[in-house]
């Protein structure tokens, strides 16, 4: 099947993960595409071909003759998309040679060049955008294409060496669970990496260390005619924590190394409200010094209204791979000398945001990041590049090769 082919197919499964669900996969639709890739990865002629009571579809591709003592290196993606909108129904749209103009999405909406000018690196690229009404899916759907379509070459030019390799596709990524269950030693590779990254050439080791904080406020509602000294407004004590932490410390102020405060969701009432956040920082004193602040606020409003009005809930997600792949710098190296095969500059900088990888390096399976070919991940104007796409396909066959050298 042809990568374009493959793509579309991929994204017409409706795989969106839930944060609220308790259980694993969070949501069964994801099974849907896992079992479908464990079907497709055994019609390639994949062995080994699993799918495990967690959902995670694993497979192997056998080592060349000659090869079998070569280290195992494994390729890993995600099925599920983001819960911030709807992967259901996606239309996709496809724009042959883009001209570098303006994008209509539909009727009403429109990608301008001026809002989002990286567009014009993509002159002469096909690009498949959405509909304007829903995510498109190339987090990560993208990378499960491109790795099946690498396979797919590998196991029909036989006469290109390499290593025996591992093929993964994990469910609820977007919900920080991707590998809470994934088994390692079963999976079995000596290093991998997640196919899970953006723009061309994108190789990443480094990615925030995560926390997740859930204040809970319960107010006093009492008639707002006679609540002098008498009221406690949740939704205003919710507002006035919020105003404590540093606006320009906001993702929307925020680049390169630089952490923040986000606020991702709130709801309430006079009497009882919520507010959650998500802290980053790849620097791992001032992530610390981020929660110690996040407690200090707390504690202040505490003081203000009593112990019992706030309760925080603040748990860490994930942390800084960087000092778990460095030790093994030909890992590293074999993805700037792939890329290089591959005409692909290398553009190594740190992931503002976390991958599977990041927590699979913790848990002894050192995986850095590389590009997909995605853009505007989660919203309505995603888009890829295919043109980068077929470069990420061709990275991966050069990586099999220089790990069998």
């Amino acid at each position: 099947m042809e990568l374009k082919d493959r793509f579309l197919k991929y994204v017409s499964f409706d795989t969106q993960s839930d944060e609220n669900s308790t259980t694993f996969p969070s949501t069964d639709k994801q099974l849907v595409l896992l079992n479908y890739l464990a079907d497709e990865m055994r019609s390639l002629g994949m062995v080994d071909v699993t799918v495990d009571k967690y959902g995670y579809a694993m497979g192997t591709i056998p080592a060349t003759k000659g090869f079998e003592n070569a280290p195992v290196i494994g390729f890993i993606s995600h099925v599920d998309t983001s819960p911030d909108m709807s992967g259901k129904d996606v239309k996709p749209h496809v724009i042959d040679e883009y001209d570098g103009s303006d994008i209509q999405l539909n009727g009403s909406l429109t990608m301008k060049v001026a809002e989002f000018p990286e567009l014009k690196r993509f002159v002469g690229h096909t690009l498949i955008h959405t509909d304007g009404s829903t995510l498109l899916g190339a987090d990560d759907k993208a990378g499960c294409a491109e790795i099946m379509t690498a396979a797919e070459y590998l196991l029909s030019h036989p006469e290109i060496e390499h290593g025996k390799i591992r093929i993964g596709f994990t469910p609820d990524e977007e919900i920080g669970r991707g590998v809470d269950y994934f088994d390692v030693q079963a999976f079995g590779a000596d290093f991998a990496y997640t196919m899970d990254g953006g723009y061309e050439g994108e190789l990443e080791y480094e990615n925030f260390n995560a926390a997740a904080a859930t204040i809970e406020i319960q107010g006093r509602n009492v008639h707002p005619g006679y609540a002098k000294d008498k009221m406690i407004n949740a939704i205003q004590v919710a507002c006035e924590l919020n105003s404590l932490l540093p606006a320009v410390q906001r993702p929307e102020h925020t680049e390169g190394y630089e952490g923040f405060y986000h606020c991702v969701g709130f709801n309430g009432t006079v009497e009882n409200a919520k507010i959650s956040y998500i802290i980053r920082d790849h620097d791992s004193e001032k992530f610390e010094q981020k929660k110690v602040y996040m407690w200090s606020c707390v504690d202040l409003l505490q003081k203000r209204y009593g112990a019992e009005v706030l309760k925080l809930t603040l748990k860490d997600q994930y942390f800084n791979m960087r000092k778990m792949v460095e030790p093994h710098p030909q890992v590293i190296d074999k993805a700037m000398e792939a890329m290089r095969l591959s005409d692909v500059k290398p553009i190594v900088r740190p992931i503002r945001g976390g991958t599977d990888g990041a927590r699979l390096s913790f848990m002894g399976l050192p995986c850095p990041n590389i590009f997909t070919g995605g853009m505007n991940f989660h919203g309505k104007f995603e888009y890829c590049s295919l043109n980068t796409m077929q470069k990420a396909v061709r990275v991966i066959v050069n990586l099999a090769q220089l790990w069998a050298k």
